[in-house]
């Protein structure tokens, strides 16, 4: 395997998350969540907008607008005008919480876990957005959200609590969304890291980002690890799959938290595109939005 990497547009994020690809028009979005700004790269051409809150992650629409998790739960973006409204509130269970990481389901309804920030705690839990712009509680326990995504059939959802450092499942009904007991598959702690984004490629391997040790790890369902990559910045966020055979990974990474993670490399914070890995991805599926105003 001969893997090469790019830097991706002149930006630099705080906090680059969420990447996603739009098989539609070969459009590369992804969030800087602590400067409030989603971001686009389409046809070479860079494209921004502004968030009321801290952006956790982001889905794409049938109809081409964006749905976003923020601080207080899901929202609609409107990419015409950048105007934002909410769709559902969640009610945290205690202070000092926002969305967090997210991913729509096989049936294209947005399944996003939320946060504490500054303690412990596990008052976060997960939620899921339905067709008809209502929330759903699915389960809780968690104190940072984050590798959420979904086996090919739908039927597992993979997430992780990145301050255990584990990353669990739960059984899911593709068509009712019902979701089973959660259950922990295995820790990214030996490998020297948190775990933080994730991804799921064609062939059901779970890439996740190994934030605090500057690595990209692809693991089989029960936890065996298959590759480990080095990235060319410290801390690396979340990868996607895309471009026109969905054969690039795409890596978002940090450069200033504001608190505990910063870094002055010079490409700190950078998009990265990685080619040759020999897999490729699924498309995203599209948040429907038809029955939304």
């Amino acid at each position: 395997m001969s893997v090469r990497h790019e830097i991706i547009g002149d930006t630099r994020d705080r906090l680059g998350e969420c990447p996603l690809w739009d098989v539609r028009d070969q459009s590369l979005y992804w969030v800087d969540s602590k400067a409030r700004l989603v971001r686009r790269m389409s046809q070479g051409r860079y494209s921004e907008w502004s968030t009321p809150s801290d952006v956790g992650s982001i889905a794409l629409t049938r109809s081409g607008r964006l749905v976003l998790a923020l601080e207080d739960g899901f929202h609609l973006m409107d990419l015409s005008t950048g105007a934002v409204r909410r769709l559902a509130e969640v009610r945290h269970k205690g202070p000092a919480m926002r969305m967090n990481d997210g991913r729509t389901d096989r049936q294209g309804r947005f399944v996003a876990g939320s946060m504490v920030m500054g303690r412990h705690d596990t008052d976060g839990g997960y939620y899921r957005l339905e067709a008809d712009g209502s929330a759903t509680p699915l389960f809780d326990g968690i104190a940072l959200a984050n590798a959420t995504c979904f086996s090919p059939d739908g039927r597992r959802l993979y997430h992780a609590d990145s301050l255990s450092g584990n990353v669990s499942v739960v059984d899911y009904d593709p068509v009712t969304g019902a979701v089973g007991p959660r259950r922990t598959l295995f820790s990214t702690r030996p490998h020297g890291s948190a775990p933080d984004g994730a991804t799921v490629d064609a062939e059901g391997c779970l890439w996740i980002a190994l934030v605090q040790c500057g690595k990209l790890a692809r693991f089989l369902p029960d936890g065996t690890l298959l590759t480990l990559l080095d990235v060319p910045t410290p801390f690396p966020t979340c990868p996607c799959f895309g471009g026109p055979d969905l054969d690039v990974l795409y890596l978002t990474s940090i450069r200033n938290t504001g608190n505990l993670l910063r870094s002055d490399h010079p490409d700190a914070g950078a998009l990265f595109a990685f080619h040759g890995l020999g897999v490729r991805g699924l498309p995203e599926v599209f948040f429907d939005d038809g029955g939304l105003q």
